[in-house]
Protein backbone atom coordinates (compact mmCIF):
# COMPACT_ATOMS: atom_id res chain seq x y z
CA UNK A 1 0.00 0.00 0.00
CA UNK A 2 1.44 3.29 -0.76
CA UNK A 3 2.32 5.92 1.81
CA UNK A 4 0.31 8.81 2.15
CA UNK A 5 3.11 11.09 0.48
CA UNK A 6 3.11 8.76 -1.89
CA UNK A 7 -0.41 8.94 -2.90
CA UNK A 8 -0.02 12.83 -2.82
CA UNK A 9 2.90 12.99 -5.12
CA UNK A 10 1.33 10.96 -7.75
CA UNK A 11 -1.93 13.02 -7.39
CA UNK A 12 -0.09 15.91 -8.39
CA UNK A 13 2.31 14.31 -11.16
CA UNK A 14 -0.50 12.56 -12.61
CA UNK A 15 -2.71 16.03 -12.61
CA UNK A 16 0.41 18.20 -14.47
CA UNK A 17 0.70 15.14 -17.18
CA UNK A 18 -3.10 15.86 -18.17
CA UNK A 19 -3.11 19.65 -17.33
CA UNK A 20 0.24 20.53 -18.83
CA UNK A 21 -0.53 24.19 -19.20
CA UNK A 22 -1.81 24.73 -15.46
CA UNK A 23 1.29 26.69 -14.11
CA UNK A 24 -0.62 27.70 -10.38
CA UNK A 25 -3.22 25.79 -7.84
CA UNK A 26 -5.25 27.53 -5.37
CA UNK A 27 -5.02 25.94 -2.16
CA UNK A 28 -8.23 26.64 -0.30
CA UNK A 29 -10.25 26.24 3.05
CA UNK A 30 -13.39 27.71 4.22
CA UNK A 31 -13.71 29.67 7.30
CA UNK A 32 -15.82 30.34 9.70
CA UNK A 33 -18.01 32.61 7.86
CA UNK A 34 -18.30 30.11 4.64
CA UNK A 35 -15.68 31.53 2.73
CA UNK A 36 -12.60 30.21 1.07
CA UNK A 37 -8.94 31.35 1.98
CA UNK A 38 -5.72 30.20 0.99
CA UNK A 39 -3.01 30.61 -1.02
CA UNK A 40 -1.87 30.36 -4.59
CA UNK A 41 1.20 27.73 -5.16
CA UNK A 42 3.36 27.60 -8.02
CA UNK A 43 3.01 23.87 -9.56
CA UNK A 44 6.74 22.89 -8.70
CA UNK A 45 5.96 23.78 -5.04
CA UNK A 46 2.73 21.83 -4.58
CA UNK A 47 4.59 18.46 -5.40
CA UNK A 48 7.57 19.53 -2.45
CA UNK A 49 4.21 20.04 -0.34
CA UNK A 50 2.93 16.76 -1.38
CA UNK A 51 6.48 15.23 -0.54
CA UNK A 52 6.36 16.20 3.05
CA UNK A 53 7.40 19.53 2.87
CA UNK A 54 5.41 22.13 5.90
CA UNK A 55 1.87 23.88 4.54
CA UNK A 56 1.51 26.80 6.65
CA UNK A 57 -1.42 29.56 6.88
CA UNK A 58 -1.95 31.99 10.08
CA UNK A 59 -4.25 30.21 11.84
CA UNK A 60 -6.13 33.27 12.81
CA UNK A 61 -7.59 33.04 8.83
CA UNK A 62 -10.22 30.87 10.23
CA UNK A 63 -11.84 33.40 12.12
CA UNK A 64 -12.62 35.97 9.36
CA UNK A 65 -15.60 37.61 10.13
CA UNK A 66 -17.69 38.54 6.99
CA UNK A 67 -15.99 40.66 5.40
CA UNK A 68 -12.47 39.79 6.08
CA UNK A 69 -11.88 41.23 8.89
CA UNK A 70 -10.32 40.05 12.38
CA UNK A 71 -12.40 40.40 15.58
CA UNK A 72 -10.66 40.35 19.06
CA UNK A 73 -11.77 36.97 20.22
CA UNK A 74 -10.14 35.87 23.83
CA UNK A 75 -6.30 36.33 22.95
CA UNK A 76 -6.35 35.32 19.32
CA UNK A 77 -5.84 37.79 16.66
CA UNK A 78 -4.46 40.58 18.82
CA UNK A 79 -2.68 38.65 21.62
CA UNK A 80 -0.84 35.68 20.20
CA UNK A 81 1.08 36.80 17.74
CA UNK A 82 -0.91 35.39 14.88
CA UNK A 83 0.89 32.23 14.55
CA UNK A 84 0.92 29.88 11.81
CA UNK A 85 -0.79 26.79 11.55
CA UNK A 86 -0.04 23.62 9.68
CA UNK A 87 -2.58 22.65 7.27
CA UNK A 88 -2.36 19.30 5.09
CA UNK A 89 -3.35 18.96 1.23
CA UNK A 90 -6.72 16.94 1.37
CA UNK A 91 -6.28 14.00 -1.32
CA UNK A 92 -8.08 13.81 -4.57
CA UNK A 93 -9.52 17.54 -4.22
CA UNK A 94 -6.41 18.87 -6.76
CA UNK A 95 -8.67 19.56 -9.68
CA UNK A 96 -8.83 22.27 -13.17
CA UNK A 97 -10.55 25.16 -12.82
CA UNK A 98 -12.08 26.22 -16.04
CA UNK A 99 -14.04 29.78 -15.02
CA UNK A 100 -11.52 31.63 -14.64
CA UNK A 101 -9.48 33.34 -18.03
CA UNK A 102 -5.88 31.30 -17.36
CA UNK A 103 -5.47 27.52 -17.12
CA UNK A 104 -5.71 27.37 -13.18
CA UNK A 105 -5.97 24.24 -10.83
CA UNK A 106 -7.09 24.44 -6.97
CA UNK A 107 -7.46 21.75 -3.76
CA UNK A 108 -8.69 21.39 -0.53
CA UNK A 109 -6.57 22.21 2.49
CA UNK A 110 -7.44 21.32 6.11
CA UNK A 111 -5.84 21.41 9.74
CA UNK A 112 -7.96 18.09 10.62
CA UNK A 113 -5.77 15.29 10.81
CA UNK A 114 -2.60 17.39 11.17
CA UNK A 115 -0.38 16.96 14.16
CA UNK A 116 -1.94 19.80 15.88
CA UNK A 117 -5.31 20.29 14.62
CA UNK A 118 -7.35 23.80 14.86
CA UNK A 119 -10.30 23.14 17.24
CA UNK A 120 -12.45 25.85 15.32
CA UNK A 121 -11.59 25.21 12.15
CA UNK A 122 -15.30 23.86 10.39
CA UNK A 123 -13.83 20.88 8.89
CA UNK A 124 -11.92 20.11 11.82
CA UNK A 125 -15.15 20.36 13.84
CA UNK A 126 -17.11 17.87 11.82
CA UNK A 127 -13.90 15.60 11.18
CA UNK A 128 -14.31 14.85 15.31
CA UNK A 129 -17.98 14.56 15.46
CA UNK A 130 -17.43 11.59 12.46
CA UNK A 131 -14.52 10.03 14.38
CA UNK A 132 -16.67 9.84 17.65
CA UNK A 133 -19.89 8.36 15.82
CA UNK A 134 -17.67 5.57 13.91
CA UNK A 135 -16.42 4.67 17.79
CA UNK A 136 -20.45 4.35 18.52
CA UNK A 137 -20.87 1.89 15.19
CA UNK A 138 -22.83 4.20 13.43
CA UNK A 139 -21.95 5.38 9.88
CA UNK A 140 -23.93 8.64 7.97
CA UNK A 141 -25.10 8.54 4.81
CA UNK A 142 -25.33 12.30 3.34
CA UNK A 143 -26.26 14.47 0.59
CA UNK A 144 -26.98 17.77 0.24
CA UNK A 145 -29.65 20.05 -1.83
CA UNK A 146 -28.23 23.64 -2.58
CA UNK A 147 -30.47 26.32 -3.48
CA UNK A 148 -29.50 29.51 -5.47
CA UNK A 149 -30.18 32.70 -7.49
CA UNK A 150 -29.27 33.90 -10.57
CA UNK A 151 -28.80 37.59 -10.71
CA UNK A 152 -27.87 40.10 -14.17
CA UNK A 153 -24.11 40.29 -13.56
CA UNK A 154 -24.59 43.90 -13.67
CA UNK A 155 -25.94 45.88 -9.93
CA UNK A 156 -28.78 48.35 -10.01
CA UNK A 157 -26.82 50.69 -7.25
CA UNK A 158 -25.61 48.21 -5.66
CA UNK A 159 -28.75 46.09 -5.75
CA UNK A 160 -29.43 42.85 -7.84
CA UNK A 161 -31.30 42.84 -11.08
CA UNK A 162 -33.45 39.46 -12.43
CA UNK A 163 -31.43 37.78 -14.67
CA UNK A 164 -31.57 38.17 -18.24
CA UNK A 165 -33.46 35.79 -20.55
CA UNK A 166 -30.90 34.17 -23.09
CA UNK A 167 -34.14 34.00 -25.60
CA UNK A 168 -35.60 36.90 -25.28
CA UNK A 169 -33.67 39.24 -23.04
CA UNK A 170 -36.48 40.25 -21.25
CA UNK A 171 -35.88 39.67 -17.35
CA UNK A 172 -36.66 36.09 -15.62
CA UNK A 173 -39.20 38.18 -13.36
CA UNK A 174 -41.59 35.22 -13.20
CA UNK A 175 -41.34 32.89 -10.69
CA UNK A 176 -42.45 29.38 -11.92
CA UNK A 177 -41.70 25.91 -11.50
CA UNK A 178 -41.92 25.48 -14.93
CA UNK A 179 -39.72 23.16 -16.70
CA UNK A 180 -38.56 25.74 -19.69
CA UNK A 181 -36.87 27.75 -17.40
CA UNK A 182 -34.20 25.02 -17.25
CA UNK A 183 -34.30 25.04 -21.10
CA UNK A 184 -33.99 28.86 -21.45
CA UNK A 185 -31.06 28.72 -18.87
CA UNK A 186 -29.31 25.61 -20.16
CA UNK A 187 -26.19 26.74 -21.46
CA UNK A 188 -25.35 28.48 -17.75
CA UNK A 189 -26.72 25.21 -16.07
CA UNK A 190 -24.90 22.50 -18.06
CA UNK A 191 -21.63 24.14 -17.51
CA UNK A 192 -22.29 24.31 -13.57
CA UNK A 193 -23.48 20.83 -13.49
CA UNK A 194 -20.08 19.96 -16.20
CA UNK A 195 -17.93 21.98 -14.18
CA UNK A 196 -19.02 20.54 -10.71
CA UNK A 197 -18.73 17.25 -11.85
CA UNK A 198 -15.19 17.91 -13.27
CA UNK A 199 -14.48 18.51 -9.57
CA UNK A 200 -15.74 15.50 -8.46
CA UNK A 201 -19.11 15.73 -7.58
CA UNK A 202 -21.71 13.67 -8.02
CA UNK A 203 -24.84 16.09 -9.48
CA UNK A 204 -27.80 14.99 -9.90
CA UNK A 205 -31.42 16.48 -10.51
CA UNK A 206 -31.63 19.81 -11.50
CA UNK A 207 -34.78 22.12 -10.29
CA UNK A 208 -36.22 25.40 -11.51
CA UNK A 209 -37.60 26.81 -8.23
CA UNK A 210 -40.11 28.97 -7.35
CA UNK A 211 -38.37 32.09 -7.16
CA UNK A 212 -37.65 34.64 -10.28
CA UNK A 213 -33.91 32.62 -11.56
CA UNK A 214 -33.91 30.61 -8.42
CA UNK A 215 -32.86 27.25 -9.04
CA UNK A 216 -31.62 23.98 -6.88
CA UNK A 217 -28.89 21.19 -7.70
CA UNK A 218 -28.87 18.17 -5.50
CA UNK A 219 -25.96 15.93 -4.93
CA UNK A 220 -25.72 11.99 -4.11
CA UNK A 221 -25.22 10.19 -1.30
CA UNK A 222 -22.25 9.42 -0.10
CA UNK A 223 -21.24 7.27 3.20
CA UNK A 224 -17.66 9.92 3.86
CA UNK A 225 -19.40 12.58 5.46
CA UNK A 226 -16.36 15.10 5.07
CA UNK A 227 -16.55 14.66 1.25
CA UNK A 228 -20.52 15.51 1.33
CA UNK A 229 -19.52 18.54 3.09
CA UNK A 230 -16.73 19.25 0.58
CA UNK A 231 -19.00 19.13 -2.20
CA UNK A 232 -21.45 21.41 -1.14
CA UNK A 233 -18.27 24.24 -0.31
CA UNK A 234 -16.79 23.60 -3.83
CA UNK A 235 -19.87 23.65 -5.92
CA UNK A 236 -20.45 27.56 -4.25
CA UNK A 237 -17.04 28.51 -5.61
CA UNK A 238 -17.53 26.75 -9.09
CA UNK A 239 -21.25 27.74 -9.70
CA UNK A 240 -20.37 31.65 -8.43
CA UNK A 241 -17.39 31.54 -10.91
CA UNK A 242 -19.31 29.98 -14.09
CA UNK A 243 -22.07 32.00 -13.88
CA UNK A 244 -19.76 35.58 -14.34
CA UNK A 245 -18.49 34.14 -17.03
CA UNK A 246 -22.19 33.34 -18.73
CA UNK A 247 -22.72 36.79 -17.46
CA UNK A 248 -24.44 36.09 -14.58
CA UNK A 249 -24.11 36.65 -11.02
CA UNK A 250 -24.74 33.42 -8.88
CA UNK A 251 -25.86 33.89 -4.74
CA UNK A 252 -26.40 31.71 -1.98
CA UNK A 253 -27.48 34.24 -0.30
CA UNK A 254 -30.56 33.44 2.06
CA UNK A 255 -33.18 35.72 1.48
CA UNK A 256 -32.51 38.27 -2.06
CA UNK A 257 -36.27 39.21 -2.40
CA UNK A 258 -38.84 39.42 0.18
CA UNK A 259 -41.60 39.27 -1.77
CA UNK A 260 -39.46 35.39 -3.04
CA UNK A 261 -38.84 32.39 -1.41
CA UNK A 262 -35.45 32.23 0.26
CA UNK A 263 -32.39 29.47 -0.94
CA UNK A 264 -32.12 26.67 1.72
CA UNK A 265 -29.43 23.86 2.29
CA UNK A 266 -31.19 20.61 2.44
CA UNK A 267 -29.23 17.98 4.22
CA UNK A 268 -30.20 14.47 4.06
CA UNK A 269 -29.19 12.05 6.43
CA UNK A 270 -29.91 8.35 7.30
CA UNK A 271 -27.64 6.26 9.54
CA UNK A 272 -26.07 3.02 9.50
CA UNK A 273 -23.97 0.23 11.74
CA UNK A 274 -21.22 -1.89 10.46
CA UNK A 275 -23.44 -4.24 8.75
CA UNK A 276 -25.18 -1.36 6.66
CA UNK A 277 -28.47 -2.02 8.63
CA UNK A 278 -30.13 1.22 9.09
CA UNK A 279 -30.59 2.45 12.43
CA UNK A 280 -33.08 4.50 12.07
CA UNK A 281 -35.09 1.68 10.81
CA UNK A 282 -35.13 -0.41 13.62
CA UNK A 283 -37.50 -1.22 16.24
CA UNK A 284 -40.89 0.33 14.48
CA UNK A 285 -38.77 2.92 13.50
CA UNK A 286 -38.79 4.00 16.78
CA UNK A 287 -34.95 5.16 16.58
CA UNK A 288 -35.84 7.39 14.07
CA UNK A 289 -38.07 9.07 16.97
CA UNK A 290 -35.56 9.60 19.14
CA UNK A 291 -33.02 10.92 16.47
CA UNK A 292 -36.05 13.63 15.73
CA UNK A 293 -36.37 14.27 19.19
CA UNK A 294 -32.71 15.27 19.74
CA UNK A 295 -32.60 17.52 16.53
CA UNK A 296 -35.34 19.23 17.69
CA UNK A 297 -34.16 19.80 21.28
CA UNK A 298 -30.63 21.00 19.77
CA UNK A 299 -32.24 23.32 17.10
CA UNK A 300 -32.77 26.59 18.58
CA UNK A 301 -29.50 26.53 20.41
CA UNK A 302 -27.88 25.58 16.55
CA UNK A 303 -29.67 29.00 15.03
CA UNK A 304 -26.31 31.18 14.88
CA UNK A 305 -25.29 27.60 12.44
CA UNK A 306 -28.37 27.06 10.38
CA UNK A 307 -28.73 31.02 9.97
CA UNK A 308 -25.48 32.59 10.23
CA UNK A 309 -25.97 36.50 9.29
CA UNK A 310 -28.91 38.85 9.46
CA UNK A 311 -29.95 38.61 6.16
CA UNK A 312 -30.67 34.62 6.60
CA UNK A 313 -33.18 35.00 9.45
CA UNK A 314 -35.19 37.33 6.98
CA UNK A 315 -36.05 34.00 5.12
CA UNK A 316 -37.38 32.40 8.17
CA UNK A 317 -41.46 32.29 7.78
CA UNK A 318 -43.71 34.43 5.75
CA UNK A 319 -43.36 32.11 2.29
CA UNK A 320 -43.22 28.37 1.74
CA UNK A 321 -41.51 25.75 2.93
CA UNK A 322 -39.84 27.97 5.76
CA UNK A 323 -40.70 26.82 8.97
CA UNK A 324 -40.74 29.31 12.31
CA UNK A 325 -40.69 26.70 14.64
CA UNK A 326 -38.66 23.24 15.48
CA UNK A 327 -40.95 21.09 14.06
CA UNK A 328 -41.22 17.73 12.12
CA UNK A 329 -43.70 15.74 9.89
CA UNK A 330 -43.78 12.95 7.60
CA UNK A 331 -43.90 13.77 3.65
CA UNK A 332 -44.03 17.94 4.94
CA UNK A 333 -41.93 20.09 3.42
CA UNK A 334 -43.05 23.10 6.13
CA UNK A 335 -41.33 21.21 8.39
CA UNK A 336 -37.67 21.89 9.84
CA UNK A 337 -36.72 18.42 10.04
CA UNK A 338 -38.69 16.05 7.10
CA UNK A 339 -39.35 12.12 6.66
CA UNK A 340 -39.50 11.83 2.80
CA UNK A 341 -41.16 8.27 2.08
CA UNK A 342 -39.10 5.61 2.02
CA UNK A 343 -38.04 1.75 2.01
CA UNK A 344 -36.37 0.52 5.49
CA UNK A 345 -33.17 0.69 3.78
CA UNK A 346 -33.27 4.16 2.78
CA UNK A 347 -34.93 5.54 5.82
CA UNK A 348 -33.70 9.32 6.62
CA UNK A 349 -34.30 12.66 8.00
CA UNK A 350 -34.45 15.48 6.09
CA UNK A 351 -33.17 18.78 7.60
CA UNK A 352 -34.36 21.55 5.67
CA UNK A 353 -33.83 24.65 8.25
CA UNK A 354 -30.50 25.73 7.22
CA UNK A 355 -29.73 28.55 4.56
CA UNK A 356 -27.99 28.16 1.55
CA UNK A 357 -25.11 30.34 2.04
CA UNK A 358 -24.43 28.52 5.76
CA UNK A 359 -21.35 26.65 6.29
CA UNK A 360 -21.86 23.34 5.32
CA UNK A 361 -19.39 21.52 7.71
CA UNK A 362 -20.80 23.04 10.52
CA UNK A 363 -24.69 22.43 9.57
CA UNK A 364 -23.71 18.41 8.91
CA UNK A 365 -21.84 18.78 12.66
CA UNK A 366 -24.65 20.29 14.31
CA UNK A 367 -27.57 17.69 12.58
CA UNK A 368 -25.41 14.97 13.42
CA UNK A 369 -25.08 16.12 17.13
CA UNK A 370 -29.08 16.73 17.25
CA UNK A 371 -29.09 12.86 15.84
CA UNK A 372 -26.31 11.57 18.29
CA UNK A 373 -27.93 13.26 21.20
CA UNK A 374 -31.53 11.59 20.02
CA UNK A 375 -30.41 8.33 20.14
CA UNK A 376 -28.51 8.81 23.33
CA UNK A 377 -31.34 10.48 25.56
CA UNK A 378 -34.38 8.09 23.43
CA UNK A 379 -37.09 10.75 24.32
CA UNK A 380 -40.37 11.32 22.02
CA UNK A 381 -40.30 13.76 19.74
CA UNK A 382 -43.09 16.09 19.79
CA UNK A 383 -46.91 15.32 17.44
CA UNK A 384 -45.48 15.70 14.20
CA UNK A 385 -47.21 18.44 11.95
CA UNK A 386 -49.46 15.74 10.07
CA UNK A 387 -51.24 15.16 13.20
CA UNK A 388 -51.19 18.63 14.72
CA UNK A 389 -50.43 21.94 12.93
CA UNK A 390 -49.28 23.90 15.60
CA UNK A 391 -46.89 21.37 16.80
CA UNK A 392 -43.60 22.61 17.31
CA UNK A 393 -41.31 24.62 19.61
CA UNK A 394 -40.03 27.89 18.94
CA UNK A 395 -36.57 28.92 18.02
CA UNK A 396 -34.66 32.49 17.97
CA UNK A 397 -34.79 34.77 15.34
CA UNK A 398 -32.20 37.34 16.03
CA UNK A 399 -28.61 36.85 16.07
CA UNK A 400 -28.01 38.07 19.44
CA UNK A 401 -30.57 35.60 21.12
CA UNK A 402 -29.50 33.16 19.18
CA UNK A 403 -25.61 33.86 20.26
CA UNK A 404 -26.95 33.61 23.98
CA UNK A 405 -28.99 29.88 23.42
CA UNK A 406 -26.04 28.80 21.35
CA UNK A 407 -22.55 29.34 23.77
CA UNK A 408 -24.15 27.78 26.83
CA UNK A 409 -25.66 24.85 26.13
CA UNK A 410 -23.73 21.84 27.60
CA UNK A 411 -24.51 19.65 24.62
CA UNK A 412 -23.21 21.61 22.09
CA UNK A 413 -20.22 22.60 24.28
CA UNK A 414 -19.65 19.18 24.84
CA UNK A 415 -20.13 17.29 21.44
CA UNK A 416 -18.71 20.38 18.94
CA UNK A 417 -16.12 21.48 21.63
CA UNK A 418 -16.31 24.01 23.98
CA UNK A 419 -13.70 26.11 22.11
CA UNK A 420 -14.91 25.77 19.14
CA UNK A 421 -18.63 27.38 20.45
CA UNK A 422 -17.11 30.60 22.24
CA UNK A 423 -14.80 31.68 19.59
CA UNK A 424 -18.29 30.47 17.01
CA UNK A 425 -20.02 32.66 18.92
CA UNK A 426 -18.38 35.62 19.63
CA UNK A 427 -17.75 35.79 15.44
CA UNK A 428 -20.76 36.00 15.03
CA UNK A 429 -21.32 38.36 17.50
CA UNK A 430 -19.03 40.73 16.65
CA UNK A 431 -20.02 40.41 13.00
CA UNK A 432 -23.59 40.85 13.76
CA UNK A 433 -22.76 44.09 15.94
CA UNK A 434 -20.20 45.27 13.12
CA UNK A 435 -22.93 45.18 10.40
CA UNK A 436 -25.10 47.48 12.80
CA UNK A 437 -22.58 50.22 12.34
CA UNK A 438 -24.06 51.76 9.36
CA UNK A 439 -26.77 53.94 9.09
CA UNK A 440 -29.01 52.64 6.46
CA UNK A 441 -31.31 55.69 4.40
CA UNK A 442 -34.23 54.25 5.48
CA UNK A 443 -33.11 55.66 9.03
CA UNK A 444 -33.38 59.00 7.79
CA UNK A 445 -36.17 58.71 6.38
CA UNK A 446 -38.09 57.76 9.10
CA UNK A 447 -36.56 59.18 11.70
CA UNK A 448 -34.70 62.45 10.59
Amino acid sequence: MKSHAATLLAEVRTFRQNHPDVRYVDLIALDIPGHFYGKRYPIEMLEKVASGSPLKLPQNAVLLGAQGGLFKIGDYCFNDGDPDANRRLVPGTLKPVNWESQPLGQMLITSDGSDAPIEFEPREVLAKVLERLHHKGIHPVVAFELEFYLFDKKLDNGLPQFARDPLSDDADDQPNLHIERLSRFNDVLDDMAQTAKDQGIDITVITAELGPGQFEINFGHLDDGLRAADWAALFCRSTRGVALKHGYRASFMAKPYLQFPGSGMHVHVSLYDGAGNNLLAAHQQQPLRHAVAGCLELLPHCMPIFSPNHNAFRRLGGTVNAATRACWGFEDRDACVRIPESDPRNLRIEHRLASADANPYLVLAAILVGLEHGLEAKQEPIAPLNEDRASGTDFPVEMLDAVRAMQHQPVLRDKLGAEFVDVYCENKRQDHLAFQQEIHAREYRWFL
